[in-house]
């Protein structure tokens, strides 16, 4: 029999599952899976698909193959009470985002939806477009996320590209007051298996994170310079929101460059020039972009927070 090899995502990270075959019992798997994430058998939650579903593990003496899983799947394995048994409730990361029966030619507007600027609008940006909730408490998730896959790349990830060294910009990504970024985006699209489509309302152009990956699905973000919003699909009847969109559905593309145009026409942008940031280091407040580079060139200080309005 073949072995199986199984890309697992947790909080802590992604770690590979082998040495199991198809015959396997699924009892054997979750063993292999509380071993490999230090998740209590009981309280495993496991998802796979995209969108992530609830994967079924609870017929222990059926095989792998019967649950659905094959060599090759990646899935993500979080930690649930005892009591949850696979039924979702409020609290559980939100799915009803995802039309999966109408994925294309849904009726609807894209909007924006406003989050906190608190130097993590980045990353509760992604988080909203993946659970459909604004939930600032992802960011610390993402920012190991984006750590471990610099360490682990020291190479792809030098000085030359971060502006530090892989160690500095490790721990400097790590702080809650640490801004992402392109870098950021790049790594977030690899690790959750998307497209992340950036509309630039500065220069009313859209950056595709992703783009030649040939991902399945893509998700909107929206910049104006310093802060990230995310952007969702209004249903006109009333229905539930839409986040995540077929990468060919090339209707949503269209209407988020129209979205970036008139934006742009709006000016509904942050003048960088006049904005006003904070050194983290020493407390400052420098007003514009220009001011905060010329202190970081005195000072060498270049952990710069943005002032929430």
């Amino acid at each position: 029999m073949a072995g199986f090899v199984l890309r697992v995502k947790t909080k802590s990270g992604q770690k590979v599952v082998n040495g199991l075959i198809s015959q396997d019992k699924v009892s054997e798997l979750k063993l292999k899976l509380a071993e490999v994430t230090g998740i209590p058998v009981e309280t495993l939650h496991v998802l796979g698909g995209f969108p992530p579903k609830p994967i079924n593990l609870n017929e222990d003496k059926a095989t792998i193959e019967e649950s659905g899983i094959v060599s090759g799947d990646t899935l993500i394995v979080e930690e649930k009470p005892p009591q949850y048994n696979g039924v979702q409730t409020s609290e559980d990361i939100g799915r009803s985002h995802i039309n999966e029966e109408s994925f294309i030619n849904m009726p609807g507007v894209l909007m924006k939806k406003v989050v906190p600027a608190d130097n993590s609008c980045l990353f509760t940006s992604v988080g909203y477009v993946l659970n459909g909730k604004v939930d600032p408490s992802c960011a610390s998730f993402m920012r190991e996320i984006i750590a471990t896959a610099v360490a682990a790349d020291p190479e792809e990830y030098s000085e030359a590209i971060l502006g530090h060294s892989n160690y500095e910009y490790c721990k400097w990504i790590l702080k809650s007051d640490s801004w992402g970024g392109a870098i950021e985006l790049s790594i977030l699209s690899k690790f959750y298996g998307l497209e992340i489509a950036v509309i630039d309302s500065i220069n009313a152009i859209i950056n595709r994170f992703g783009e030649d990956q040939h991902y399945a699905h893509r998700v909107f973000l929206i910049f104006d310079g310093i802060h990230y919003d995310p952007l969702y699909l209004d249903p006109l009847d009333g229905g539930s929101i839409q986040t995540i969109f077929p990468r060919e559905d090339e209707r949503m593309l269209v209407e988020a460059a129209e979205l970036a145009r008139e934006a742009k026409s709006s000016r509904q942008f942050t003048d960088v020039q006049k904005f006003t940031l904070t050194c983290n280091d020493c407390k400052v407040k420098l007003s514009g972009q220009t001011a905060a580079q010329q202190h970081a060139k005195e000072t060498g200080h270049k952990n710069f927070g943005e002032v929430a309005a």
